[in-house]
């Protein structure tokens, strides 16, 4: 029993773990694009006039722009795939009453494919699908947990503030700094900050943190080379 508790204890805690690494996700993937979207800008209107209000207006016009359609897209994303998981919930619980011995007969191969003897895994189902049999046919099947949904408006949000503060390293850097060190200072600025969400993508994932880093990088230097490049022809 005790077990029983423990393992659906963790379970749980999954479930609100998946929520929030969803949340960072969002929130990186965010503040990536708010750097690179609004650095593209600046060096491309930067490249075609030195009237420095110009460049403020379009920066922050493009961050605004930037945030607000990363959330929408977040939000929209996200409530699908939630949408998506609330349909499969309603298709167990109708299979529950029209098919008990097909869905009991899936749970048994749940866990014999998890090397459990024929005899055991039909105990086990028995017992677990006379106790919670939606929560035991949603695990099985799909690995999800019943009434833990992802939410779009945590991803929404973190991605909103996240290209917000994103793009406002280029752009302040390019505001704030004397007018000879302004590219200088909008590079630099803009090293860091994807250098940064490289270093937290790679940390959520467990990936390569060094590769991950050089990997963005290069990606903010080839966008801010390709922006001028556009900016220059006009």
């Amino acid at each position: 029993m005790d077990i029983k508790l423990k393992k659906e204890h963790v379970k749980k805690e999954q479930a609100t773990m998946d929520e929030r690494l969803n949340a960072i996700r969002a929130g990186v993937l965010g503040s990536n694009d708010g750097i690179l979207t609004v650095v593209g800008v600046l060096f491309s209107v930067a490249a075609a006039t030195t009237n420095n209000f110009a460049i403020f207006i379009a920066g922050l016009a493009d961050l605004m722009a930037c945030a607000l359609s990363m959330a929408s897209g977040e939000y929209a994303s996200v409530s699908s795939q939630s949408d998506s998981e609330k349909v499969v919930v309603e298709q167990e619980r109708e299979l529950l009453k029209t098919d008990f011995a097909g869905q009991h007969q899936s749970v048994e191969n749940f866990y014999v494919d998890r090397g459990v003897t024929r005899t055991t895994a039909k105990s086990i189902a028995d017992e677990l699908l006379s106790k919670k049999p939606l929560a035991t046919m949603l695990s099985t099947k799909y690995d999800i947990t019943l009434g833990h949904y992802m939410n779009p408006w945590s991803a929404a949000w973190a991605s909103l503030f996240s290209a917000a503060i994103g793009g406002v390293f280029p752009l302040a850097a390019l505001i704030l700094s004397p007018t000879r060190y302004q590219f200088i200072a909008t590079i630099a600025a803009t090293v860091v900050a994807v250098g940064l969400t490289g270093l937290l993508s790679a940390k959520m994932s467990n990936g390569l943190v060094k590769r991950a880093m050089i990997r963005n990088v290069i990606i903010g230097l080839l966008t801010i080379a390709i922006h001028y490049g556009i900016g220059k022809l006009f």
